[in-house]
């Protein structure tokens, strides 16, 4: 139920500026359809090596910008697509996957001339990612069993794609515990398969490094290039639950090690620049547990976790260059912060907080630290951070926003029923008037385990230049309030989250901006779950818009991909259908008065178009006003921009439809 280094002799080429601000325009337009993919997306910042420059991806090409504020230039021409910009050590070249040779293969761009980019690798598949080995020697790759010498467990999917028009594809056969997946044709037909190699980069020879039964992910180089750390679940039955363990296994293969034994579930382990420590991510379990920081010795022993005393979602980390700190991300309060905490005795330094997400960042040499970051109401762009100091590096969306009207954004802050404080951040029209009461949304997040968070937010935008109050609750079961907080959800959905986000829309009636007549409350994924759930419990919403939310849960044991989920939370349902049956709102059909519009992809196997089905046919059965629109092809997510722009559109017209009866 998820939501939706350079030589100092280096010298920029000239290039249109993407930093200044633009002249004064027109008189700034509110936010319409067209803009749902207007802002541009700067990508994750990379440091040169001597800390003067940050790399990065901006539409499909690399840019590079100075750390004192020089403008950034592209260093990649389209058309073919640059991405993954990687800095040599030696600080003479610049790598980045390119698909200018038709497939993605890692490419080398000389910085003393800054001419022409040449092609390092030729691996006949293409590569996904680049993983440099720190001695630039070899690639680490993770590929399925179709890179290897061996054959891979069942091509029979694969086979009847050649087969002529007329032959018959080949049925699925199944046999694992977990047979879902959202995606293709939805069915997992063998165990996974992914595996680690080893590509050197002089010969092009490929050297299989893991195979077997189980497959691996996140791994990571030791900084002597001979060793790999990664993560497995190697249990009996790894179908089963979410543990995973942290494996160590020498470069050019053997047996693997394993360094931890817990149920935990642990993820993207990192080695400190010495070698002797392995940092990662931990949680208690798969689905509530929150991320923590923790730290192991890359010989075994007993973990230790970092960020205990903080009890706050992390996100990704990074070593400091003498190993003394791990610099992390978090999330709080609706953003996402960044922070640092000393190895030798936890002590957690707050570097920069406030009202702001950072999605990513790096660090440089001299203190520089470049994040990538939004603030209340705008759109990523890069910043150096250094002591105090903040200093604006790009301004790639800067011509939009000068040119369209925005709704204010804010954060409140109430009490739901119990006295628990919950967040919500609201968005206003443009056009707003403190003397007037409008239409108002209550729009719920998916998950449920995320958050509304700072920064720019299209759909909000858009509800809010259509002339409606937009409320975003972070009821209890959102990231950034600890793990009491999202624990407070466990085998209660819709229940305790479900008087956090009316006490949301009771804050907004409250303050005077939303009209108690004129409310509607829509959401997607767990969101649109949430939106069942309103429904079938209150009548004061004019108007409902269910994307992608389940109805009858026990419908969906074995039917969506959640199956650890449903054993590990609820248990099987021929033993506790009573706990299935107490959190889906199906059951409670024949109490909804709200016209209700529910949508859905067709090949969504996170949240079968089952559950809009089961629903839309009782209220049409009923004579509640109600409409089913299904996205062909679509699954749960990355879905075409068409479609993404008719869902907005239709769900705004079905709530002026009862919430504007004067434009009907």
């Amino acid at each position: 139920m998820m939501h939706r280094s350079l030589a100092p002799s280096f010298v920029l080429p000239l290039a249109v500026s993407i930093l200044a601000w633009p002249a004064a325009a027109a008189e700034p337009r509110a936010v319409g359809i067209d803009d749902f993919d207007a802002v541009r997306s700067v990508g994750s910042p990379a440091i040169s090596t001597d800390g003067r420059y940050a790399a990065f991806e901006l539409d499909d090409r690399i840019y590079v910008a100075g750390l004192s504020g020089e403008e950034p230039r592209p260093v990649t021409t389209p058309p073919s697509k640059a991405s993954d910009p990687y800095w040599s050590h030696d600080g003479q070249a610049l790598y980045f996957l390119s698909d200018r040779s038709g497939t993605r293969q890692v490419w080398k761009l000389p910085l003393d001339t800054f001419g022409e980019a040449v092609q390092v690798t030729h691996v006949e598949r293409g590569l996904e990612t680049l993983q440099f080995s720190p001695d630039e020697a070899r690639l680490l790759l993770t590929w399925d069993d179709e890179g290897s010498d061996e054959e891979p467990e069942d091509k029979s999917r694969a086979a009847a794609t050649d087969a002529a028009p007329e032959t018959p594809a080949e049925p699925f056969v199944i046999d694992r515990l977990q047979f879902k997946e959202d995606a293709g044709d939805g069915y997992l037909t063998a165990r996974p398969s992914d595996h680690l190699y080893v590509l050197d980069i002089a010969s092009g020879a490929v050297t299989q490094v893991t195979r077997g039964r189980y497959t691996e992910s996140d791994a990571a180089w030791s900084p002597d290039s001979g060793k790999i750390a990664f993560v497995s679940n190697r249990e009996e039955e790894p179908d089963a639950g979410y543990r995973t363990d942290l494996f160590v296994i020498e470069a050019s293969g053997g047996a693997p090690r394993r360094l931890t034994a817990s149920d935990y579930v642990k993820s993207a382990p990192k080695w400190s620049p010495d070698g002797g420590w392995i940092a990662y991510r931990s949680a208690v379990d798969g689905v509530y547990g929150i991320e923590q920081l923790a730290l192991i010795s890359a010989e075994g022993g007993t973990p230790r976790l970092l960020t205990a005393e903080l009890d706050r979602w992390v996100r990704d980390f990074r070593f400091s260059r003498d190993g003394r700190w791990i610099y992390f991300r978090f999330d709080n309060h609706g953003g996402q912060h960044l922070a640092r905490v000393r190895l030798s005795d936890g002590k957690i330094e707050r570097l920069l907080e406030g009202a702001r997400t950072v999605s990513s960042f790096d660090l440089g040499a001299g203190g520089n630290v470049v994040v990538r970051a939004s603030h209340m109401n705008d759109a990523d762009e890069l910043y150096r951070v250094r002591g105090g100091e903040v200093l604006r590096l790009t301004n790639v969306n800067g011509e939009y926003f000068a040119s369209r009207d925005l709704g204010a954004k804010q954060k409140a802050s109430f009490q739901s029923a119990d006295g628990t404080l919950v967040e919500a951040f609201i968005t206003t029209p443009p056009d707003f008037d403190e003397g007037r009461r409008y239409p108002a949304i209550l729009d719920i997040h998916g998950g449920p385990v995320w958050q509304f968070a700072y920064g720019y937010d299209f759909g909000a935008q858009f509800l809010a230049a259509n002339g409606y109050v937009v409320v975003q609750p972070n009821p209890r079961g959102s990231t950034g309030r600890g793990q009491d907080f999202v624990n407070a959800i466990y085998r209660t959905w819709g229940i305790t989250d479900y008087d956090d986000v009316i006490a949301a829309i009771d804050h907004a009636v409250a303050m005077g901006i939303a009209d108690p007549e004129r409310l509607a409350v829509t959401g997607y994924s767990y969101g649109g779950y949430m939106t069942n759930v309103v429904i079938t419990r209150t009548d004061r919403f004019k108007a409902a818009a269910s994307g992608a939310g389940h109805s009858l849960i026990a419908a969906n044991y074995g039917h969506d991909i959640y199956q650890r989920w449903y054993n590990w939370e609820l248990g099987p349902p021929w033993e506790h259908r009573d706990r299935y049956d107490a959190l889906s709102p199906l059951l409670r059909a024949g109490e909804v008065e709200t016209p209700t519009i529910f949508l859905g992809g067709r090949l969504d196997w996170n949240v079968p178009i089952l559950n809009a089905e089961l629903f839309y046919q009782s209220l049409r059965h009923r004579g509640i006003d109600t409409r089913l629109v299904v996205y062909p092809g679509m699954h749960h997510g990355d879905w075409d921009p068409a479609y993404d722009k008719d869902y907005l559109e239709r769900v705004v017209a079905w709530f002026d439809r009862y919430l504007k009866p004067d434009v009907r």
